[in-house]
């Protein structure tokens, strides 16, 4: 059986929108595609942003932490071992410092001593630096017996999340998560990084109307300047930029582009051979963040924390160095493992002879590094249509799983399930629709494997691991130009759930050739009639092409493709990075 999935081209529905009426037509179809009714949608202002006080618990939070300030309590932040969190504890470690409290340290987390969350091993280490107050950071909303091992040890926790929560926690536990039980709070999409920023907003204007201030005689602090904090977060986390989350990502990237952010951002952004002032939110994920996440991944996130928290750009250069240097080595890491997984995951479908059993894959070898499955599990996903989950062997003797999932299936719900019907068998488990995270027992594995096949066969159906790439139409060749791809470059922020443009045409290829490993460089011809247009010619690009394409590329080929803007040698031109290409014939 192949173990590629199916792809098809659809079209999306366009609603009418008269609110975007007098702009450029086609941008407004592809606003409206995505849920846009008025222009004002795509005004990201922080006027517009909603209250924070819709947050539930968010005053006794912030009543909290002022009398923390007054009294100069000793605070330490506990955040998660990804760019979210990093984000999130250089954020909170800044405001402070900015509202006038330098009692404030933070531990770094390390997932290969700790695991993931506020567990109790976490707090004995947070209770070295002996303080007052724990505030935890993207991650705590399911830490109840590390809230009760720092109540053990005379320590109060404050909970800042956004994951779904799991077991309550223990009562009077001060909590702000905009997905909590009981929460108004209308965007339920804000990173970590977001949700602590709000708590600092609200923090500010506690501390504003308790007069301290003026008490204190500090300057009351733009926060605003840390939104290059919360537009990386957010788009490294890779949430759904809903309106709230768009401007939040836009606003950071005017300062960014501004050429007004931490050192470290403009550090971690030399070193990826990206240039400020045409910076999109794709440079934050690609270039910046898996850099980032690289420290967790293979050490910890010390070096990360360091890199985003210094203001000498010297220093952070240094930082940003050490950063893409263990990025490289999480490179060669990940590429054995990905040629391991592929091997696997192309065995158990060619032995597979039930349905239920195709619908997702469960893979793990003895050898694989517990920081890098959940990017081998995302490429086993990508490359075969399915849910997958990567396992690798913890310093600490348990098996760490990482899903990865479909559109169809929403894989947290379903570690869930197999939870309820199978007690014991998860040690513990927690994430989002797309990803999550499970441990297990090593002699637990072949049970799980098998709970795994059978709760994905009642979810999932075939029709479910057909990837369908949605399309914004056909672009005439007249807007294959630069000024279009510059339009369309900067009408975002693009990203999750707001999905950056997709258009697809029939095109005639003029020359291709490998670059890379197993990119496909084209130059291509758009398709009038059947026939080439007139001489007009465009550069494309397809990211990890298929065996079939790069050995034997057709003369003619159907693409769903991006229009974007390359840079070579300070000279811009159009590209298009094809996201799906299929053979074309003239009887199709």
């Amino acid at each position: 059986m192949n173990s590629t999935h199916k792809k098809i081209i659809e079209r999306r529905q366009v609603p009418d929108s008269p609110g975007l009426a007098g702009m450029h037509p086609l941008l407004a179809r592809i606003y409206s595609a995505r849920g846009v009714r008025c222009a004002g949608q795509t005004e990201y202002s922080l006027q517009n942003l909603p209250a924070p006080d819709l947050l539930k618990d968010i005053e006794p939070v912030c009543v909290r932490l002022a009398k923390a300030l007054q009294a100069s309590e000793t605070i330490v932040i506990v955040g998660d071992y990804d760019v979210d969190g990093a984000t999130s504890t250089a954020l909170v470690v800044r405001a402070l410092h900015m509202l006038g409290h330098d009692q404030v340290d933070y531990v770094v987390p390390d997932r290969f001593k700790y695991g993931y969350g506020l567990t109790p091993a976490i707090v004995d280490l947070a209770s070295e630096k002996s303080p007052d107050i724990i505030i935890t950071v993207d991650n705590g909303i399911a830490s109840a017996d590390g809230v009760l091992r720092a109540r053990e040890l005379g320590m109060e926790v404050i909970i800042t999340d956004h994951h779904l929560p799991g077991e309550p926690l223990p009562p009077g536990t001060l909590c702000v998560n905009p997905n909590q039980q009981g929460d108004d709070f209308p965007h339920k999409n804000l990173a970590g990084v977001g949700v602590i920023f709000y708590v600092m907003l609200a923090l500010r204007k506690t501390l504003r109307e308790q007069g301290w201030f003026e008490a204190t005689g500090l300057r009351e602090p733009n926060l605003a300047e840390l939104l290059d904090l919360v537009a990386l977060g957010t788009v490294a986390d890779v949430v759904p930029l809903d309106y709230l989350n768009r401007t939040l990502v836009a606003q950071g990237l005017r300062r960014i582009n501004a050429g007004h952010c931490r050192p470290g951002i403009q550090a971690l952004l030399e070193v990826g051979r990206r240039s400020l002032g045409r910076i999109i939110p794709s440079d934050m994920g690609f270039a910046v963040g898996p850099r980032l996440n690289a420290a967790g991944r293979l050490d910890d996130m010390s070096t990360g924390i360091s890199c985003l928290l210094t203001q000498d750009l010297h220093q952070a250069r240094e930082l940003a160095a050490k950063l893409d240097e263990l990025n490289t080595r999480r490179r060669e890491i990940e590429q054995t493992m990905r040629m391991e997984a592929v091997k696997l995951a192309d065995r158990a479908l060619q032995n597979s002879r039930h349905s239920d059993a195709l619908m997702g894959l469960c893979l793990y070898d003895e050898n694989w590094h517990e920081g890098v499955v959940g990017i081998v599990a995302q490429r086993i996903r990508e490359r075969s249509g399915r849910p997958v989950i990567a396992f690798a062997r913890g310093a600490d003797g348990l098996l760490k799983g990482s899903a990865r999932s479909i559109p169809a299936l929403h894989v947290r719900d379903l570690l869930e399930a197999i939870a309820s019907r199978h007690p014991g068998l998860l040690v513990r488990f927690g994430g989002h629709a797309m990803a999550a995270g499970v441990t297990l027992l090593p002699e637990s594995l072949q049970q799980f494997e098998q709970a795994w096949a059978e709760t994905l066969g009642q979810c999932l159906s075939d029709s479910d691991l057909t990837h369908v790439v949605l399309s914004d139409g056909e672009l005439d060749s007249d807007a294959l130009q630069l000024d279009f791809a510059e339009l369309l470059r900067n009408a975002g922020p693009w990203g999750s759930r707001f999905e950056e443009p997709v258009f697809d045409g029939i095109f005639r290829v003029v020359q291709h050739k490998i670059v890379g490993r197993n990119h496909l460089k084209l130059v291509l011809s758009p398709e009038r009639d059947g026939a080439a247009g007139s001489g007009q010619l465009i550069d494309a690009i397809c990211f990890n092409a298929e065996q079939e394409m790069r050995q034997a590329c057709p003369e003619w080929l159907r693409l769903a493709y991006r229009l974007d803007v390359n840079e070579y040698r300070g000279q811009r031109s159009p590209q298009m990075v094809i996201e799906h290409m299929e053979p074309y014939h003239a009887d199709n």
